[in-house]
C-alpha cells in the first residue's frame, strides 16, 4: 500500500477528529499531497491540498474549521477537523500527486461520521 490513512471515526456535531496519511517513504517527488471526501450517493470532492511549497486551498465548506499540513521529508500529511458538522460525514482519501513519473497515489479511504 503506497498511502495509509488513519485517524477516522465517529464523533458528535462540533467536535474534532485528525486524519493522518503516509505515503510510502520510498516515493520521491511528491508534488500535491491532499484529501477527498465522498458521500453516498455523491461524486468525491475535493476537501483541502497542500504543496510541497506549503500552498493550501480548501474547499469552500470547511474553510476556517479544516486544516491540512505536511512533512515533506517523512512523507506525511495530516488534516485537523474542527467543529465537525454532520454535513462532513463521508469516506475521506488521501491523495498524492508524484512528479517521477507523473502519477495520482490514492489511499484506501477512511470513514467520518458525524452525529447531530
Amino acid at each position: 500500500v503506497q498511502l495509509q490513512a488513519s485517524g477516522g471515526g465517529l464523533v458528535q456535531a462540533g467536535g474534532s477528529l485528525r486524519l493522518s496519511c503516509a505515503a510510502s517513504r520510498t516515493i520521491a517527488s511528491i508534488v500535491d499531497m491532499g484529501w477527498y471526501r465522498q458521500a453516498p450517493g455523491k461524486q468525491r470532492e475535493l476537501v483541502a491540498s497542500i504543496t510541497s511549497g506549503g500552498s493550501t486551498n480548501y474547499a469552500d465548506s470547511v474553510k476556517g474549521r479544516f486544516t491540512i499540513s505536511r512533512d515533506n521529508g517523512k512523507n506525511l500529511v495530516w488534516l485537523q477537523m474542527n467543529n465537525l458538522k454532520p454535513e462532513d460525514t463521508a469516506v475521506y482519501y488521501c491523495n498524492a500527486v508524484v512528479l517521477t513519473p507523473r502519477r495520482n497515489l490514492w489511499g484506501l479511504g477512511t470513514q467520518v461520521t458525524v452525529s447531530s
